[in-house]
């Protein structure tokens, strides 16, 4: 089978995890990177054997390749998804796949309009653990949500800008949204409390470092979420609650707790390189049914998160639409 050629745009951070699982992939190369950083990109280029660019518009101009991985800020995309969509490349795009809805929207029908393939980054849907819960939720009437995620501050200069990243609820804790969306169906409100309380001391932040989210599902479950920048370690999951029974997610462990029983599943597989096979594999085959997050769907989850800091701003019920 013919290899698939792949091009990253942004080198940092997450993207050296997929660098990572693609340079292992037997039927997957890396042929070029690009990132504003010359030396990270160079060190990039040199460790996978990858033609080297700091301009993603070279990049997409001089090389021939089947898909990209888009691995930059949240802010930084400008129309990289709009030129590699018209040259029929298909993407990888690392969440959130944005900022605002209106810029998404427009890069969502250029991938529609192209007829490409597009995933996007919410890599907790292919833990196996993900797989016992939902297939053990379906048929079943869900009463309410429980989910967190709490870590620590990341001094990366662009997060503690909310113009640049979205703020922790947008940028990290979408993880969580996302896994409650798959596992517990569409949210239809939220109500949102956000604040920056205990962090004010570092540079530049003007991000919340507390949030608290409330929201309904269209099923009529009721839901929360909270998250913080303040602990000393990392934590995040969620509890799912119905009739005699409950579903833990507790990082990668899912823990079913029924009436008589309770069962624990312990994660066997790398989500990560999980996520980046499937990603391949439906470039090989044009399939789409291996993709867990397409574009439409980061778009949904991205939704519930902007109209989460539009309900603290504005101090309203939102209904997401």
């Amino acid at each position: 089978m013919k290899k698939v050629k792949v091009g990253f745009i942004g080198v940092g951070g997450i993207a050296s995890v997929h660098m990572a699982n693609i340079a292992q992939h037997e039927h997957a190369d890396i042929v070029a990177v690009c990132d504003i950083v010359e030396a990270s990109a160079r060190a990039a280029g040199e460790k996978f054997g990858a033609t080297v660019y700091t301009d993603s518009s070279d990049l997409l101009e001089k090389e021939k390749i089947d898909a990209l991985f888009i691995c930059v800020p949240p802010f930084a995309h400008g129309n990289i998804e709009e030129k590699a969509a018209q040259l029929g490349i298909h993407l990888m795009v690392e969440k959130p796949i944005g900022l605002d809805l209106p810029s998404v929207q427009t890069k969502l029908k250029a991938i529609e309009d192209a007829g490409i393939l597009c995933a996007t980054g919410y890599c907790l849907r292919y833990l196996d653990t993900i797989e016992k819960a939902k297939g053990f939720l379906n048929g079943r009437e869900i009463a309410m949500v429980r989910g967190y995620y709490l870590t620590s501050f990341v001094h990366t200069p662009w997060f503690r800008e909310i113009e640049k990243s979205g703020g922790q609820l947008v940028e990290q804790a979408t993880h969580i949204l996302d896994l409650i969306r798959y596992l517990c169906g569409e949210i239809n409100q939220v109500y949102a409390n956000m604040n920056l309380n205990v962090l004010k001391d570092i540079p530049n932040i003007n991000i919340p470092d507390v949030t608290s989210l409330n929201f309904t599902f269209e099923s009529g479950a009721v839901g929360h979420l909270d998250c913080s920048l303040t602990q000393p370690d990392h934590r995040m999951g969620l509890e799912i609650l119905g009739k005699d029974f409950r579903v833990e997610v507790n990082g990668t462990d899912v823990t079913i707790v029924e009436k008589d029983k309770k069962t624990i599943f312990k994660s066997n597989v790398n989500f990560y390189e999980q996520q980046d096979k499937a990603f391949i594999e439906a470039v090989q085959t044009n399939d789409t049914k291996q993709i867990l997050s397409t574009y439409e769907n980061g778009i949904k989850t991205l939704a519930v998160t902007l109209a989460a800091y539009e309900s603290n701003e504005t101090n309203t019920r939102i209904v997401i639409k």
